[in-house]
């Protein structure tokens, strides 16, 4: 599953889906710049890929958030990537439009 990040809070979920069905996942893919979109998928997928051990012979996850490589799949998945502190133009796309609560630092290392 090409998936690391996961919102529960139904009602996050709820506003969410709500925005979604208002036409949010087009209206994301015309407002937000397609190359920083782009390479926002490009760090998803460093960062997933850089936790599947070495040697790993199994499936291997494929695109960036949401499994896709380029657009804009699903407004879940760049939420719940923005908010665990993924630079995710999309999940600050969707900030701006709804309540959120403040992303989670990223620890430096």
């Amino acid at each position: 599953m090409p998936t690391r990040y996961w919102l529960i809070d139904p009602e996050l979920l709820r506003r969410i889906g709500t925005l979604e069905a208002e036409g949010g996942v087009r209206q994301a893919e015309a407002d937000v710049d397609e190359d920083e979109l782009a390479e926002a998928h490009v760090r998803y997928a460093v960062e997933r890929d850089a936790v599947i051990p070495d040697g790993h012979l199994g499936p291997r996850p494929s695109g960036g958030v949401g499994g896709t490589r380029r657009g804009v799949k699903c407004l879940h998945t760049h939420v719940a990537w923005y908010l665990a502190g993924g630079d995710d133009p999309v999940g600050r796309w969707v900030a701006e439009r709804i309540e959120l609560p403040e992303p989670l630092p990223r620890s430096v290392t």
